[in-house]
């Protein structure tokens, strides 16, 4: 067994949003990203076969996606997707982000 507390192992910056590496293994991978407010994972994707989740752990913001949609995201929201589908999230408060990919990239 592993045990992360993402609260305490990472923070925010000012400068870009924050990444912690939670665990990566040949079945998924889990990702903590911070956001100040204003800062956002633009909208991208990837040509490979499997699935994302992004789970607001703390804040709001809006998960992004293809042609400009947006959807509310607050704390306690999950959004799975394809990871061929486009995604991406912006921060309108702090927000903490956890990311799984299975399988991993």
């Amino acid at each position: 067994m592993k045990q992360v507390n993402v609260y305490d192992e990472n923070d925010f910056s000012e400068k870009a949003f924050k990444r912690l590496l939670v665990h990566d293994s040949p079945y998924f991978k889990i990702l903590n990203f911070n956001f100040k407010a204003g800062q956002e994972l633009p909208v991208h994707s990837h040509e490979i076969e499997g699935q994302v989740s992004l789970i607001v752990l703390e804040g709001e913001g809006e998960f992004l996606g293809k042609d400009d949609a947006t959807l509310p995201a607050k704390t306690g929201d999950v959004l799975i997707s394809e990871i061929a589908e486009p995604h991406g999230i912006r921060a309108k408060t702090d927000l903490r982000l956890l990311v799984t990919i299975a399988p991993p990239i």
